[in-house]
C-alpha cells in the first residue's frame, strides 16, 4: 500500500478528468466549469438525453460509458461523493432532447438528493425529466438498511441497454418503464480479500486479516455483514454467490442470463476469468443458459482487491439492445 500518484489528492479527480478528455478527444468533451463529461457523437434518432453520474473512484463508470450508443453525459463527483446538483442540472440541460432527459441514478442518499434537486430545476424550465433508480446489490437488502439496496454492477448493464433503446427513438416514459424492469431483473453481490487504499492516507480503508474474505462489500469500502475466515476455494465461493443470486432472481432451467464478472480495481484478469468459469459451470448445473458474458473492470472501488458478480435475466429485446453497437471510451 502507498500514497496515490497525485500532485495533491484534492486535485486528483480534476486532473484525471482533464487527462481522460485528452485521451478520448474524438469521443467526449470535459466541461470543467460545469462539471460534466459530454458525448461528441450520439444518435440523431434519440428523443431523450441520458445522464448518469456519481462519485469518482469507480472508473471507468460513468465517464467511460459516455458516447455513441450509451450516455449523453456523465457527472463525476469527488472520490466516493455525489456530484453537485448544479453539474447534473447543467449536463441535463445541455443534452435534453425533444422528450426531455432521463437520469440513471444509483441508490445512494447523496445521488438521489442531488439528482432530485436537478430534476426540480429542470421542471421549472419545462424540461421533462425521468429517473431510473438502480438498486441491485443483494448484500444491502435488509429491513435494517433504510436506504434499501445499493446500486452497483447493474449500472453498466442499464446504461448499455437503455442507451441502445434510446437510439431507437423511444420516449421518456417507455425508457423509464424499460429501465425499471431491467433493474428488477438484475442482482449483484461483491466480495473482497483486501480493502481499497484510502487516498488521503495511503492506508487500508478497513482491517481484514490475511486469508479472510468480506462477503457482501459495497463499492465505497463499506464492509460486509459477513466475514469468511480462513480462506475459501473459489468453487465454494462461486457456488454460494450463484445460489444467492439465482434464488433471488428465480433463475432456473431454461432461464437466459447475462453474466457480469466485474473487478473492483486490484484483481487480475486471470482471476476474473477463473471466476467466470466457476459461475457459468454453476449456472449450467441449474439448467440456466448463459447467453452473454462480460469480464473485466467496469465498476471499480479504487484498488479494492475483489470482484462483483451480476446476473441479469434476459429476454429477446434485452439481448437485441445489449448487442447494439456502441462506441465509448470503455465500450467498443
Amino acid at each position: 500500500m502507498g500514497l496515490y500518484f497525485a500532485n495533491a489528492i484534492d486535485n486528483l479527480v480534476v486532473d484525471a478528468l482533464a487527462g481522460f478528455a485528452r485521451a478520448h478527444a474524438g469521443t467526449v468533451t470535459w466541461n470543467e466549469p460545469d462539471g460534466y463529461v459530454r458525448a461528441l457523437h450520439t444518435s440523431p434518432a434519440r428523443r431523450v438525453g441520458l445522464v448518469s453520474g456519481g462519485g469518482s473512484g469507480h472508473e471507468p463508470l460513468h465517464i467511460g460509458y459516455v458516447g455513441a450508443g450509451m450516455l449523453d453525459a456523465a457527472c463525476p463527483g469527488r472520490i466516493f461523493a455525489s456530484p453537485h446538483n448544479r453539474a447534473i442540472f447543467a449536463a441535463s440541460r445541455a443534452v435534453a432532447r425533444e422528450d426531455g432527459v432521463l437520469h440513471l441514478v444509483k441508490n445512494y442518499t447523496g445521488d438521489k438528493i442531488n439528482f432530485g434537486i436537478a430534476a426540480e430545476r429542470l421542471a421549472r424550465e419545462d424540461i421533462p425529466c425521468g429517473r431510473v433508480l438502480i438498486d441491485d446489490d443483494l448484500a444491502s437488502e435488509s429491513a435494517e438498511v433504510a436506504n434499501g439496496r445499493r446500486g452497483t454492477g447493474a449500472t453498466l448493464l442499464v446504461e448499455k441497454i437503455l442507451g441502445a433503446a434510446a437510439d431507437t427513438g423511444l420516449g421518456l416514459n417507455d425508457l423509464v418503464a424499460l429501465g425499471t424492469d431491467l433493474v428488477a431483473r438484475c442482482r449483484s453481490l461483491a466480495v473482497a480479500s483486501a480493502p481499497h487504499t484510502a487516498p488521503a492516507t495511503g492506508l487500508p480503508a478497513f482491517d481484514l486479516p490475511a486469508g479472510d474474505i468480506e462477503y457482501g462489500v459495497g463499492i465505497h469500502g463499506e464492509r460486509a455483514r459477513h466475514t469468511l475466515g480462513g480462506g475459501r476455494p473459489l468453487r465454494e465461493l462461486a457456488e454460494d454467490m450463484v445460489d444467492t443470486l439465482t434464488g433471488s432472481l428465480g433463475v432456473g432451467s431454461g432461464t437466459e442470463v447475462v453474466v457480469l464478472v466485474n473487478g473492483l480495481g486490484a484483481i487480475t484478469m486471470m482471476e476474473l476469468y477463473a471466476v467466470l468459469n466457476e459461475v457459468t459451470r454453476r449456472l449450467d448445473d441449474r439448467g440456466a443458459r448463459t447467453v452473454r458474458t462480460l469480464v473485466g473492470d467496469f465498476v471499480t472501488a479504487l484498488d479494492m482487491r475483489g470482484f462483483s458478480l451480476t446476473l441479469l435475466r434476459a429476454d429477446e429485446a434485452t439481448l437485441t439492445y445489449f448487442d447494439a453497437p456502441a462506441r465509448t471510451p470503455a465500450w467498443t
